[in-house]
């Protein structure tokens, strides 16, 4: 959230956050947000023992601050699926894996037990199953001999302050399309920071 939030604040980028949304009240990125000016709003999760009445309230806050795209951000809860597609196209996530390999918890630790050469990160269009959806931008992060669960995080997390902000801005200059479940970027190219799919006509 922070690094989106300081990618919004610099001079010319094409989006602005107009709302930190939690269902955690003690989420430490309320306070980082309320410092930063930002508006703040908790819906207290505990309080809603039914999931439609939990989403019922998400929607009409995101409705009443005129929210065009929702970004999660360490958002540990399910949506319904009738919110997801209410929004459909209209919230992203972040995952810390190149999906669809890795989805679910414990995804670190998960990676250096299968032995593979390389995780990294995953910003996708959220549809109704968990960890799902077409794939707007990943970014790939070698897998050392003798890393960590901690270390490997560690450079996940630096690939994902890089990757979500490209997304974001992508999506904000209308240069993303769903097209039959896959993701077109027009004028897409491959970067350093982050491995995008191709144009429709690539």
């Amino acid at each position: 959230m922070e690094a989106l939030v300081a990618a919004c604040n610099k001079p010319g980028f094409p989006a602005e956050v107009v709302l930190v949304l939690s269902n955690n009240p003690d989420a430490p990125g309320l306070e980082y947000a309320k410092e930063a000016g930002l508006a703040t709003h908790v819906i207290d999760q505990s309080g809603f023992p039914k999931r439609a009445e939990f989403d019922a309230v998400l929607d009409s806050v995101l409705s009443d601050h005129k929210v065009e795209l929702v970004c999660l951000a360490g958002f540990m809860r399910i949506l319904s699926e009738e919110l997801v597609n209410k929004w459909r196209d209209r919230i992203i996530n972040i995952h810390p894996s190149l999906l669809p390999s890795f989805k679910g918890l414990n995804t670190h630790a998960r990676v250096l037990q299968s032995g593979v050469s390389f995780s990294g990160c995953t910003i996708h269009f959220v549809r109704p199953e968990m960890d799902d959806g077409p794939v707007i931008a990943q970014a790939a992060v070698p897998v050392h001999s003798g890393d960590t669960v901690d270390n490997l995080a560690a450079r996940v997390l630096a690939a994902e302050h890089r990757a979500y902000p490209l997304a974001l801005r992508l999506i904000a200059e209308g240069r993303v399309r769903v097209v039959e479940e896959t993701v077109k970027i027009d004028g897409a190219i491959a970067s350093a920071d982050a491995m995008l799919n191709p144009t429709e006509e690539s």
